[in-house]
C-alpha cells in the first residue's frame, strides 16, 4: 500500500505518544553505561563489576517485560504504562536523593531501572493493535525507534554528570520523564479492539509453541546485540582507547543512534520484501562486524565505524523480528511482546556481561565479541531452517496480506 494509506490507517497520537514515552524510558534504562566511567572511579569498580552493573537492568527489564505483558493484556496499555511510568519517576526520585555510595547500592538501583526497559511491553502493543497486518512492520518500527533513548543517555549524562556530579543526573532525568507523562496522559488511546484477557496458565500455553521460541532466540540476538552494545560501548571506548567519558559518550551516541534510527526502515523493508529476507541480510552483516571489531581496531573512529555498521545491522534487525511477530502471533501480541522483549533483555545482560568479564580476564573484548557474533551465526542458520515452514503455513498469502 502507499504510505498516505499508512498515516490513515490508525492512530497517530498514540504512535507518537507509544514511542515518545518508550524513547524516554529508555534513555533511563541505559543511563548507567554511560555514567560507568566516572561511577566506577568513585566507587572501585572492576571492570567485571562494571559489566555486571550496566547489564543489571537489561536483566531486569527483560523479567519485567513478562510482569507488564501481563498488565497489558487485564488493564490495557494505557493504564499498564501509566503505572510503570509512576514507577519509574519515584525510582529515580530515590537515585537523586538516595545513598548510592556502594556497589550494592548501584545493584539496587539497576534493578529499579528494569522498569524503565520493560517499556518496550506496553509501547509496541499500544501502537500494534491500532494498525493492520500490512502496516505492523512500519508501525511497530515507528514506536520502537524509541530505542533512540538509548542514544540519548550516551549523548548527554556524561557531560551532566561531569558539570553536575553523576548522582544529580538521576534527578535530572525527572524533567523529560514528567514531559512525557503529560504527552502519555493526553494523547495516548487504547484501540477499540484488544484481545480479551486470558487467565495467567494461558500465557504458559504460548510457550508450547516452537516458534514462540525462535522469535524469542532471534530477538535475543538483535536487540540483544543492540541494547546491549548501548551499554557497554562508552565504558568500551574509554578502556581501549584512553578516551574521555564525554568524548567516549559521544562515539557511542553515534553508534547508537544509527542502530534506533533505523528501526523503522527495518520495519519498512520487511514490509515491502518480507522480514525473513530482511533478517537474513541483517544476521550476516551483524556477524561480520562483530567478529572484525573482536580483532581490534587502532583508532577510535574505526573501531566507531564497524559499530555503527553492526548497529545498523541490529537496528533493521529489530524492526523486522517484529513484522513478523503480529502476523504469527495476533491474537497473543500483548505476551508474545513480553516473551520476546524479555529474551532480547536476556540477550542484552549476556553480551554486556561477557565483555565485562572478558576484559578482567583476558586482558581484551574479543572473547565476548566473538561468543555473540556466534549467536548471530546460530539465528541466521535457525532462520534458513525454519523459513520454508513459515512461508507455507501462516505466513502463506491465504493467511496473511503481509509479506513474509
Amino acid at each position: 500500500m502507499s504510505k498516505t494509506s499508512f498515516w490513515k490507517a490508525g492512530h497517530l497520537p498514540t504512535l507518537f505518544a507509544a514511542f515518545f514515552y518508550f524513547d524516554l524510558s529508555f534513555m533511563v534504562w541505559v543511563i548507567l553505561g554511560p555514567l560507568a566511567v566516572q561511577i566506577s572511579k568513585d566507587l572501585g569498580l572492576t571492570p567485571a563489576q562494571k559489566g555486571f552493573m550496566v547489564a543489571v537492568p537489561l536483566l531486569a527489564g527483560a523479567v519485567l517485560r513478562i510482569v507488564m505483558g501481563v498488565m497489558v493484556d487485564h488493564l490495557k496499555p494505557k493504564k499498564a504504562g501509566l503505572i510503570g511510568q509512576l514507577v519509574v519517576i519515584a525510582a529515580m526520585l530515590w537515585a537523586w536523593q538516595g545513598r548510592l555510595d556502594s556497589y550494592a547500592s548501584m545493584l539496587l538501583l539497576a534493578c529499579l531501572l528494569g522498569v524503565a526497559g520493560a517499556a518496550f511491553a506496553v509501547a509496541l502493543p499500544l501502537a500494534s493493535r491500532w494498525y493492520p497486518p500490512e502496516h505492523q512492520g512500519t508501525a511497530l518500527g515507528i514506536a520502537g525507534a524509541g530505542n533512540s533513548g538509548t542514544a540519548l543517555a550516551a549523548l548527554v549524562a556524561p557531560s551532566l554528570a561531569l558539570s553536575y556530579g553523576w548522582q544529580n543526573v538521576f534527578g535530572l532525568c525527572l524533567i523529560p520523564l514528567g514531559l512525557a507523562l503529560l504527552v502519555y496522559v493526553g494523547m495516548a488511546k487504547d484501540a477499540p479492539t484488544a484481545p480479551e484477557p486470558k487467565q495467567l496458565k494461558a500465557y504458559l500455553a504460548v510457550l508450547k509453541d516452537r516458534d514462540a521460541w525462535w522469535f524469542m532466540f532471534f530477538y535475543a540476538v538483535t536487540f540483544g546485540g543492540f541494547s546491549g552494545l548501548a551499554s557497554s560501548l562508552t565504558i568500551y571506548f574509554n578502556a581501549q582507547y584512553g578516551i574521555a567519558p564525554v568524548t567516549a559518550g559521544y562515539l557511542t551516541a553515534g553508534c547508537v543512534f544509527a542502530g534506533s534510527l533505523v528501526r523503522p526502515l527495518g520495519g519498512r523493508l520487511a514490509d515491502r520484501i518480507g522480514g525473513i529476507r530482511t533478517l537474513t541480510g541483517m544476521y550476516a552483516i551483524a556477524a561480520a562486524m562483530l567478529v572484525i571489531a573482536s580483532d581490534g581496531m587502532s583508532d577510535a573512529l574505526s573501531a566507531m565505524l564497524v559499530f555503527v555498521l553492526a548497529m545498523l545491522a541490529l537496528g533493521c534487525g529489530n524492526g523486522a523480528v517484529f513484522q513478523l511477530v503480529p502476523q504469527r502471533f495476533r491474537k497473543e501480541i500483548g505476551v508474545m511482546t513480553g516473551l520476546v522483549g524479555m529474551a532480547g533483555g536476556v540477550g542484552g545482560f549476556y553480551l554486556a556481561s561477557s565483555l565485562g568479564l572478558s576484559r578482567q580476564y583476558t586482558g581484551s573484548y574479543q572473547a565476548g565479541l566473538l561468543l555473540f557474533a556466534g549467536l548471530a551465526i546460530v539465528a541466521l542458520l535457525g532462520l534458513t531452517a525454519v523459513k520454508t515452514r513459515w512461508r507455507t503455513t501462516w505466513g502463506s498469502a491465504a493467511m496473511t496480506t503481509a509479506r513474509v
